[in-house]
């Protein structure tokens, strides 16, 4: 076999292993509740439903990870009047890749009245990982959301150190249709030597971005008065409020995402509190 030919062997056999999955998850209003209306697990991914009074997605990944080339998305569609919590079974970990990116897309629908809850667990990034994640909202008029993603960058209790790898993070909010929000990341390269600049990080390895809207005045003053561990601050504009949290590790991150959850008059999914 020639060299080319065995690489090429090599590339179908990488491909062939990779994972490509989908939940769509639709709710609405019935006899006065939230309920799943449609469903749809393709994949490695899967949803459950933990019994309670408010309606509560959770979704699990089989593989046990996200590796290059992974491919995963979410569409999630709540209807006119409803409510949903959307949580993860555990904190997800992104691997080394020896190729392609993972890739992770993600639409969210919120319908007039209805209210949105998007608080996944942590992402962990090993050394050399490569993710790319795309998040799109869509809201009515009236529609509440709270978008809440953290990512940690290595196992700190581990003494693991993320050296070398690439985080894409590209979020856009729409209210009818009009684009009211928009933000990117993007950190590659050598990512640790980055993170310990002053303008970056200095020196933390644990971030989080929370976007809520609409926000009240007087959610934005308690979210500004809390006593964060982390590097944090609050801005807000047009009716809605973001809050980006820089922390040590992801322990004090998550200490003060639930400070920030608290703060706000919101409800931390039950598995948070394991």
């Amino acid at each position: 076999m020639t060299v080319a030919a065995a690489s090429e062997k090599a590339r179908r056999t990488f491909a062939a292993n990779r994972v490509v999955s989908r939940v769509a998850l639709k709710v609405k209003t019935s006899a006065g509740k939230s309920r799943r209306s449609e469903i749809y697990e393709d994949g490695s991914l899967r949803v459950r439903f933990p019994n309670g009074e408010a309606l509560e997605a959770v979704v699990v990944n089989t593989a046990g990870g996200i590796a290059g080339g992974d491919k995963f998305s979410f569409d999630v569609d709540v209807g006119e009047g409803a409510t949903l919590t959307v949580t993860t079974a555990a904190a997800e970990k992104a691997y080394r890749s020896l190729g392609d990116p993972a890739t992770m897309d993600v639409k969210l629908s919120v319908a007039k009245g209805g209210t949105l809850t998007w608080l996944p667990q942590e992402t962990i990034l090993f050394n050399e990982a490569q993710l790319r994640r795309t998040i799109e909202v869509d809201l009515a008029a009236d529609a509440k959301i709270m978008l809440a993603e953290s990512v940690v960058f290595g196992r700190t209790a581990m003494d693991e150190t993320v050296k070398e790898g690439s985080l894409f993070d590209r979020w856009r909010v729409r209210r009818e249709g009009k684009l009211i929000f928009a933000d990117t990341l993007r950190l590659d390269g050598p990512i640790a030597e980055k993170l310990s600049r002053k303008a970056i990080a200095a020196g933390g390895c644990a971030i989080a971005t929370v976007l809520i809207a609409p926000a009240e005045e007087t959610r934005i003053a308690a979210l500004r008065e809390q006593p964060f561990a982390s590097d944090a601050g609050v801005s807000a504009w047009n009716g809605f409020a973001l809050a980006r949290l820089v922390a040590k590790d992801g322990e004090a991150l998550r200490h003060d995402l639930k400070l920030l959850l608290g703060a706000i008059g919101g409800t931390l999914p039950r598995l948070w509190l394991n």
